[in-house]
């Protein structure tokens, strides 16, 4: 039995990473929009807050009406009972890792929760 689990993910549109890798504390996501599309809902959750890395491109996040554009490198936490959609630029398409996480769960940062071997 191993300790890790591995997976390539290809060329998809978007990959959520739960079942792929085992995941029990997070839900992962990787997902890529052509320019001038978006996500077709808004949403929001009960529990979990969502971290989303832009990897490359330009796009909008409307986080409860407000739009906040995002470029590559930006890095945006939305609270669970926010309303959110994202959508790419007009001009360009864009990549991004969502990571979602219960709100409030962390119990120890990696300063705190390793352990030297």
């Amino acid at each position: 039995m191993t300790n890790y689990a591995k997976t390539n993910i290809g060329n998809e549109g978007r990959v959520e990473l739960h079942e792929a890798l085992g995941l029990t504390g997070a839900e992962v996501s990787v997902n890529k929009l052509p320019a001038g599309a978006g996500v077709p809902f808004v949403h929001a959750h009960k529990e979990n807050e969502e971290i989303y890395g832009v990897l490359e491109g330009a796009g909008l996040a409307t986080i409860d009406g407000e739009d906040i554009e995002l470029t590559t490198g930006d890095w945006l936490r939305v609270s669970p009972a926010a309303h959110r959609q994202l959508r790419a630029a007009a001009d360009s398409g864009i990549a991004y890792v969502c990571i979602q996480v219960k709100q409030g769960s962390l119990g120890a940062f990696t300063a705190d929760d390793a352990i030297m071997c």
